[in-house]
């Protein structure tokens, strides 16, 4: 029996049936960190020793019928921007280096009372501020396909994880294309649900309008079984929704037929690498063979997508970071000469490039004089965008897009242009601005061997109608490869 080709639903099935036990599903993890993990380091933090006694008293509330959920016994990694008590929580960033929260995280608690294992914390871009996971404070991520290439981020940790075999689920947050623009670099499948769906209870907060809590998988029914778990009203968020119907597995399976699909003309043009479109027009392809329409419509505002999404998301940022000053908790600057310097050395040294720039950005635009002409205008933008979106959604059931408009880039190349690195979220910032959800499904191959996703977005609370699309591609797709065994080498 391989059970590092088990998709996480059926470890759990066999756990269920008491064919293997739930310490065969970790041993089977922590197997292939150790093959992979000093290649791909993808973990920040290991929980081995309390993952075993973990894997031991969820087997025996399983035989007790405590745990009862399709995903007991699974084990699952964490994002490092995600509280998990008395374990070190640091955002990749030296500022946090040593912070240990002193509470979970709401997704924690659900995962925990649904049975699943957590193995560890994933790298991820500093305070989820990058596209590559380079920002890291404490080493890069290699992709798993090709160690050349980046993983993508910020949740590039949770995404190389699961690609390499190193766990069978994964958390990960989106600001602005966060689990789904990793997920098309490593060949896996990521949600980013409507905002409030999941609660942010816990999440060490970027953007806070943007954020989002999703899962990531090997494919669209793991990640739907494990957004049941983590979905739910949270009254320690005040953004958290009031949802009842969570069962976001129940249209797996069913046809698309006479679903239609809208494709933004502008998403095609100029700027997106040739190997991408061919493999995002073979997927429409496969989608029509199924019975869906697929049909073009044009996006007037997708030119002032990426400023209005980098102003808001910098501006709520700046504010977001001025808690990490070296007084209350988290790192100190050894040497300064009283409280501005203080915080002037701690901020200096704890922070890394990206972060200060966009810290520096937010106070820019926040500032006396600039507010009204970049903050309030991208806000007007945002709403203008939405409003859009909302016209296209009275015509289609799902929008069509690339999840990145080209593949994994070589680490080091982008850092060398942060603005061009912004100009590649251009197909996923508009999600976050608008609240919606969207999924990203592998869909092919460069000449490179790099893997290409294929992004569904929906309506508000349109999960199930993007969830169902996934599945419906997956099958007239085919079974995706896994990479190599540690990934071609450098």
């Amino acid at each position: 029996m391989d059970l590092e080709k088990m998709t996480a639903l059926e470890l759990a099935e066999k756990i269920k049936q008491r064919q293997i036990s739930v310490l065969d599903g970790v041993k089977t993890v922590f197997s292939a960190i150790e093959k992979n993990e000093p290649h791909v380091h993808a973990y920040l933090d290991l929980y081995k020793k309390e993952a075993y006694a973990r894997a031991k008293q969820v087997e025996e509330g399983i035989m007790e019928g405590v745990y009862t959920g399709p995903l007991a016994g699974v084990p699952i990694a964490v994002k490092d921007n995600i509280c998990v008590k008395g374990k070190k929580t640091t955002c990749a960033s030296r500022i946090l280096e040593n912070f240990v929260p002193q509470y979970n995280a709401e997704v924690i608690d659900r995962l925990e009372k649904a049975g699943m294992v957590i193995i560890g914390k994933t790298n991820m871009d500093e305070f989820a501020m990058g596209s590559t996971t380079e920002t890291s404070a404490y080493g890069v991520t290699r992709n798993p396909w090709n160690q050349e290439h980046v993983p993508g981020g910020s949740s590039g940790g949770s995404c190389a994880a699961v690609a390499a075999g190193e766990t069978y689920l994964a958390l990960g947050s989106d600001t602005g294309g966060s689990i789904r623009q990793p997920s098309s670099f490593c060949g896996v499948t990521g949600i980013k649900p409507t905002y409030g769906t999941v609660s942010r209870y816990g999440l060490i907060a970027y953007a806070s309008s943007l954020d989002q809590i999703g899962p990531v998988g090997k494919n669209t029914a793991d990640c739907a079984a494990l957004l049941e778990v983590i979905a739910g009203h949270d009254p320690k968020d005040s953004t958290s929704l009031e949802r009842k119907d969570l069962d976001f597995s129940e249209n797996l399976g069913q046809r698309i037929a006479g679903m239609k699909f809208g494709v933004p003309k502008e998403y095609l043009a100029k700027g997106l690498d040739p190997e991408v479109k061919n493999a995002f027009m073979e997927a429409l392809k496969i989608l029509t063979e199924q019975g869906a329409i697929v049909e073009f419509f044009s996006v007037e505002t997708m030119e002032y997508m990426i400023p209005a999404y980098y102003i808001i998301a910098s501006a709520e940022a700046s504010s977001n970071l001025e808690r990490f000053d070296g007084v209350k908790y988290g790192f100190r600057a050894k040497s300064y000469e009283g409280l501005h310097d203080m915080y002037y050395k701690t901020r200096t040294e704890g922070f890394g490039d990206e972060v200060k720039r966009r810290i520096m950005l937010g106070s820019f635009v926040l500032s006396a004089g600039y507010y009204d002409a970049y903050y309030l205008k991208a806000l007007k933008t945002k709403a203008l965008i939405k409003a859009e979106f909302d016209r296209a959604f009275e015509k289609y059931d799902v929008i069509l897009a690339p999840a990145a408009p080209y593949t994994a880039p070589k680490i080091g190349e982008s850092l060398k242009d942060p603005l061009a690195m912004y100009l590649g979220d251009i197909y996923t910032v508009a999600v976050n601005l608008c609240g919606l959800p969207g999924i990203t499904v592998p869909c092919g191959l460069d000449e490179k061997g790099l893997p290409i996703g294929i992004q569904m977005i929906g309506n508000c609370f349109g999960e199930k109608k993007i969830i169902r699309s996934a599945s419906a591609f997956e099958r007239g797709r085919g079974e995706f490869p896994a990479p190599e065994k540690g990934g071609r080498e450098r």
